[in-house]
């Protein structure tokens, strides 16, 4: 009974025990929080503008907007390695024992080691998006060719899709891309080699899929929540049969939409004059639950690993703010300079 009541006191500041790293846009650092406090910055990381961080092999990797690729050490927060693999760079990703990067200056995508050596240069003619890598390979788009390249050793296999490919997601063999400059999505069943173009239809019109940002954290098995650019519309969207299952209205125009690590819930930004607006949804219901004024430009949000807690990136504030899931009640906020990107680092991905 003792050891019940001790789990129970204790159960609050376990549930808080995990690190963020918060990108300071405009300074090129990485603020790192633990516990509710800003514990250290990791600096000189280049132009974080639409910056990414992830994790691999124990280690999180960073890649700036000016080129820099950054290795860091998460155990102490300390930054390993930086090297150049462009000059304008907008994604990386992971394959077996390689790194990929792709550029959109120079026109090329990059494979290196896990010590950051280049191993490789793919020219390609084209600026390059949605990189994502897979079990002996990497796919990527080519903005400017209106192509997808599924790269396997040696072979690369080259697809004709819509007109200028931008972002994509990748779940299990389906790599699904939207368009700039028309609606509709591509796939790629990359396992079958087959490529199609899909024109939702919802409500007897077409659904315009001209998609800024989307990823896997949009993704609850084999669905995708996937915003709308101009519809003020989010669409979940079964991956494995092409259809459209419903959709969520919106107050805005929506950028990021994410899933709970449970599943209930999904938040989403907005653009444009809801800019400081941020929306939880019931995924089961299918409904918004609140949409509230979190803050100046929400620029990003990322759930807690529980999903208890909604961290939020408030740019003109300059504030972290963490809320309570499901009310969105303000836990606590630190003062972070421009913040954007939010990243949670798992302690069981560094040990």
């Amino acid at each position: 009974m003792l050891l019940v009541m001790l789990f129970i006191l204790i159960l609050p500041f376990l549930s808080i025990a995990e690190k963020l790293y918060v990108v300071e846009r405009e300074r090129g650092s990485l603020a790192v929080v633990e516990e509710g406090k800003v514990v250290k910055e990791i600096e000189g990381l280049g132009n974080l503008n639409h910056a990414t961080v992830k994790v691999w092999k124990g280690y999180a990797y960073v890649i700036s907007r000016n080129g820099y690729l950054s290795k860091i050490d998460p155990k102490e927060d300390k930054l390993l390695k930086r090297v150049k693999v462009g000059n304008s760079t907008i994604g990386l990703d992971f394959t077996d024992d390689r790194i990929v990067v792709a550029n959109y200056d120079p026109h090329t995508v990059v494979v290196l080691d896990e010590e950051l050596n280049i191993l490789k240069t793919l020219k390609t003619g084209s600026r390059n998006v949605g990189i994502k890598g897979f079990e002996g390979g990497f796919v990527f788009s080519l903005m400017d060719k209106d192509e997808v390249w599924v790269v396997e050793g040696q072979e690369i296999r080259k697809f004709k899709v819509g007109s200028m490919p931008f972002d994509a997601l990748l779940s299990g063999d389906i790599y699904l891309l939207g368009f700039f400059k028309e609606s509709g999505v591509g796939m790629i069943d990359i396992k079958n080699k087959l490529y199609r173009k899909l024109d939702f239809k919802a409500q007897g019109k077409e659904v315009v899929f001209k998609i800024p940002h989307f990823g896997t954290w949009g993704i609850v098995g084999d669905e995708a929540f996937i915003p709308a650019v101009g519809e003020k519309r989010l669409y979940r969207v079964d991956l494995r049969k092409m259809e459209i299952l419903g959709h969520v209205e919106l107050g805005g125009l929506p950028v990021f939409a994410s899933v709970s690590p449970n599943g209930n819930y999904l938040a989403v930004n907005f653009s444009g004059d809801r800019e400081d607006y941020l929306a939880l949804v019931d995924v089961k219901e299918m409904r918004v639950l609140k949409e509230l004024k979190l803050g100046q430009r929400i620029m990003h949000f990322r759930f807690s690993q529980d999903g208890t807690r909604l961290y939020v990136s408030s740019y003109f504030d300059s504030k972290l703010r963490a809320f309570q899931v499901p009310d969105l009640k303000l836990l606590y906020e630190l003062d972070i300079p421009n913040p954007s990107g939010v990243f949670l680092i798992r302690r069981n991905d560094y040990g």
